[in-house]
């Protein structure tokens, strides 16, 4: 016989249902940019979780909005090996240069049809996401490619970041989807500090003394380094996700599936991004953000 819960069916449900709440708002307001309630009732609904879970600590779980930032500072950082190593992007400085690469593209895609996504490159810091069945397990450094530092506590601060992929991501039926394997969905992206947040940041840090940092880049970076997620909890870290595999390889057939997918898993992903039939339309992509760059 199984053993019957003891704790009372109500305050399960209501917790559950905070979660849920919070969980949806932060999404909407972090990742849509969207958000439905004032910042006061949200607070309220914090609160009141928090309220719950410190009167009935045993029904924490990983994945509750209350647990993304961690009480004490780590002692150091884990090292871990990645799956797929992770590579740095190549730059070009010129026109001919892209449309070289797109004829080496077609050389390999031995003459068969494609398309292309141009997305625009962040100036942060790339990271792992690796989950294990929909619960996010470790963020991870790009390091020196094959093995970076394991950065979770500081990865959990950042409200953009799901604790747990979407439920809707994983609906049945849907052939050659992440979903229909039990492996470890990883996903990468770029974890950046917007221009408002780091003029914030450098505000307050000459405001008390302390040096400025020279740009958002270094200032991100820098964040994910601290052994302390509280601090890394002020500065407001935000990611771009880019890159979706499955065990280590691509999860989906094309670059465009996979970005779609992590969408609906919740993941934030790029909105100035654009498909492309042809690699004009690439260039197109490439002349129109150098002109409107300072607008982002």
């Amino acid at each position: 016989m199984s053993k019957r819960s003891t704790h009372p069916t109500n305050i399960e449900e209501e917790i559950a249902d905070l979660r849920r709440q919070i969980i949806d708002h932060d999404y909407r307001y972090y990742t849509l940019n969207e958000p439905v309630i004032a910042d006061i009732e949200y607070d309220k609904l914090l609160a009141r979780l928090r309220q719950l879970e410190t009167s009935h600590p045993e029904l924490i779980t990983p994945d509750s909005p209350t647990q993304r930032v961690s009480g004490a500072p780590a002692e150091g950082f884990e090292e871990y090996v990645h799956k797929r190593v992770m590579l740095s992007l190549d730059n070009s400085y010129s026109i001919d240069d892209l449309r070289e690469w797109a004829q080496r593209c077609l050389k390999l895609a031995g003459g068969r049809s494609f398309d292309y996504v141009a997305e625009l490159k962040i100036d942060g810091l790339s990271i792992s996401l690796i989950y294990e069945g929909s619960l996010l397990v470790r963020g991870v450094t790009r390091g020196d490619g094959s093995r970076g530092e394991v950065v979770t506590s500081n990865v959990r601060t950042i409200r953009s970041v799901p604790l747990r992929i979407h439920e809707g991501a994983f609906a049945a039926g849907r052939a050659e989807h992440p979903a229909t394997s039990a492996g470890e969905i990883e996903v990468r992206g770029e974890v950046y500090l917007g221009h408002e947040v780091f003029a914030r940041i450098n505000r307050d840090r000459s405001e008390q003394g302390l040096p400025v940092f020279a740009n958002p880049r270094n200032a991100a970076a820098g964040t994910m380094r601290q052994l302390d997620a509280r601090i890394a909890a002020e500065r407001q870290l935000d990611v771009f996700c880019y890159q979706l595999l499955l065990d280590g390889a691509p999860a989906l057939r094309s670059h465009a599936e996979a970005l779609e997918w992590m969408i609906e898993a919740g993941f934030k992903i790029n909105p100035d991004r654009r498909s492309c039939a042809t690699i004009d339309e690439v260039i197109d992509y490439c002349n129109h953000w150098e002109r409107h760059r300072d607008e982002l």
